[in-house]
Formats: C-alpha cells, structure tokens, sequence
C-alpha cells in the first residue's frame, strides 16, 4: 500500500486546502524552516503510527485556537499493482484519525467505517521514520530498541497488539499487588500465571522477527563498505535468564520486586543487545557509525516486510542535515530496490540526479512547501 492522498485540517500550520497527491515511489518536499515540511510527515506518520513522532501530547499538534485536528489518508496498491489495471482516482483504503484535545476522544475510521483500535487503523500504512531522534535506538535506552522491534512485529504478526495490551493490563494490576504493602502471595501467583502465558507468547513472536530482521540485517551488511561489521553482535534478550523458567525467576526475586513495587523481569524489560568486539556500541561508535548502523537497520526491516508483501512508507526528515552524501545515496539506492514509498524532505532543493548518480532516477513528485502549503512543480 502507498499513501497517494492527504488532506488535513487544523494540522499543525497546515493549509487546510484541497487534497494533496503524492507519488507511490519517492516525494521530496522542500522549503525553509518553519514551512511545514515535517508538519507533513508528522500527519502521515499519525496514519501509520496513530502519534506523533515528534512530541507526546496531541495538543502540540493542533492549531492555535482550534480543539480539533483531523488526518485523512487515501491508500492505493502501491508499486505492486500496475496503476493501469485501476480505474482513475481508485482508493483501496480510505484512513481517517481525528482528535478532540478538550474532550480528549480520538475517532478512528477505515473506508468510512468507524474502529476502536489504533491498530486496526495503523495495519494498512507501515511507516518507519529516519529523523534525528531515530539515532537513539543505538544511543538511548532499551525502551527505543523495544519500539523499533515491536513495529516489525505487529505488522508481521497480526495478533501481537493484542497481546501487548492484555500484557500491559495484567503487569498494571501485578504491580499494584506488588506495591499493596503486605504481599498476597495467592494473588501474585492468579497473575503470575497470566503474565507468563502472555509473556512467553509476547517473546516467541519477538523472537520470531527478531530472526528475520537478523538474517536480512546480515545479507544487508555484506553489500556495504564498512569495517565494523566482523565485531559486530546484535541480540535479542527477552527481559529475564532464559536458562530459567520466567515463572520461576519471578518467585525467586519476588522480595526484590516488593521492594521496588514493580516488575523486573518479563517482556518490558526486552532489549536488543548491540555489540562490538563485546562492548556497547554505544560506548565504541561515532556518531557517524551510528548513523549508518541505525539506516541499516532500518533498511533491513524494510526488506522483512518486503519479503512479506508489504511496501513500506519511509518519512526521511531534513535529510542532508542528518545524512552525508554517501549515506543519502544509499538509502535511495536500497529503499528503490525495496519498491518502498519514500518521503524526504530538505531547506534546499533537493537534486535527483545528485542523489542517485548514473542510476536510473525512479518516479518522483517534486514539492515546494511555504507557510504550510505544497506546491507540486
């Protein structure tokens, strides 16, 4: 699927103006700062991901003054149908999230119809985001690794979100006993039993695209030109000694997690472990080094849900601030061989012809963007 429509209203600094078109191969949006360039990645990526992934409260994103911001998305079959099969203006999707800041409700549509879940809304458009605040899945903490895993994994495995959210539910109620003071040792064990069946399914599917992302992660890493490659050791740990049973593990640190008052172990402690020559790159590598770790990474990704059928939407933000120009030519050479739909912005305009050398230059639509209005050229 390709994101070929968007329209907002009251997004941002956004122009609420007619539907916007965009190509199901690469778009690149243009302007000076403050135009609104990632203001639109950000609307499609609340299509993709149901947030921002720029901030965490919604009301940063509505306009001044209004209570109420809107996205609207048309999805096509993308690079994996012939376009002249398709009647003129054919949507296969029609996406919609709306959200109320004063009310606090979020209405959610598919093909006109209304949903519940964010899941059922985000399943159709999978959206991977290159921006600077991408670089903290190497950097930050385990809690990025986790979210950069979980994306692969709730479009490999469909019932995952569920058991995310029943997994959350039962660790919320698990800590409250734990935090109740006097321990009842026969209510831990009632939801002992229900975190570590949700757990181990939690992991198993974890583990699952974990194996998958690896093995297109190791394909990947031989086609490039970098040196680390050989001390380099990504694992998957999925929050507890696995040498031991997860229900044995937490009876044998339950005072420990009495006296903290919440759970230590299980799948909200999961990490991917990133190693080189046995340290945390973190500690090892450049900046630099991160960065084309963390686009190989990306990359690789993209080529499990490719395997899969599914055409990836990439929202590549100021893109030659973050990316010099061998790593820019890179990741357009790869995201075309993948057939993805790729969105990059940038202040100046951008070259194609710069961007992918003596290759063959893919479709694109070109956009000029001030005080929040696009312009194809």
């Amino acid at each position: 699927m390709a994101l070929v429509k968007l329209h907002t209203e009251f997004f941002r600094n956004l122009s609420p103006a007619e539907p916007v078109s965009f190509s199901p191969s690469f778009n690149f949006l243009y302007g000076a700062n403050g135009s609104g360039k990632t203001s639109v990645l950000e609307a499609i990526g609340y299509l993709g991901l149901g947030r921002s992934f720029r901030v965490s409260r919604h009301q940063a994103v509505v306009q001044h003054g209004q209570q109420r911001f809107t996205v609207f998305g048309g999805l096509d079959h993308g690079l994996d149908k012939p376009r002249d099969n398709l009647a003129e203006g054919t949507l296969a999707h029609r996406l919609g999230i709306s959200r109320d800041v004063v009310q606090k409700e979020t209405t959610l549509r598919v093909d006109g119809e209304s949903v519940r879940s964010l899941s059922s809304l985000a399943m159709h458009l999978p959206v991977s985001v290159i921006d600077p605040g991408v670089f903290d899945i190497v950097a930050g903490g385990p809690g990025k690794r986790r979210q950069f895993l979980d994306w692969a994994v709730f479009h490999v495995e469909p019932s995952f979100a569920s058991s995310w959210q029943q997994c959350q539910r039962v660790t919320s109620q698990r800590n409250q006993t734990l935090r109740n003071g006097r321990l009842d040792e026969s209510m831990m064990r009632i939801w002992d039993t229900q975190y570590v069946a949700l757990s181990e399914r939690i992991s198993d599917a974890r583990k699952t695209a974990f194996d998958q992302f690896k093995r297109a992660f190791d394909n990947l890493v031989h086609e490039v030109d970098v040196s680390w490659t050989d001390g380099l050791k990504l694992e998957f740990y999925p929050g507890w000694d696995t040498s031991q049973s997860l229900a044995d593990v937490l009876v044998r640190h339950r005072e420990q997690e009495a006296r903290m008052g919440h759970t230590l172990y299980g799948p909200n402690r999961a990490d991917i472990r990133i190693k080189y020559q046995g340290r945390p790159v973190a500690e090892t590598f450049s900046r630099g080094q991160q960065k084309t770790l963390v686009i190989l990474m990306k990359i690789a990704q993209s080529m499990v849900l490719n395997d899969l059928g599914k055409q990836v939407s990439f929202l590549v933000d100021d893109i030659n601030a973050e990316l010099d120009e061998s790593h820019r030519t890179m990741l357009a050479r790869k995201l075309q061989q993948l057939r993805c739909q790729v969105f990059i912005t940038a202040i100046e305009h951008p070259d194609p012809e710069i961007l992918w050398q003596n290759n063959q230059i893919p479709d694109y639509r070109m956009f000029h963007v001030e005080h929040g209005k696009l312009k194809e050229e």
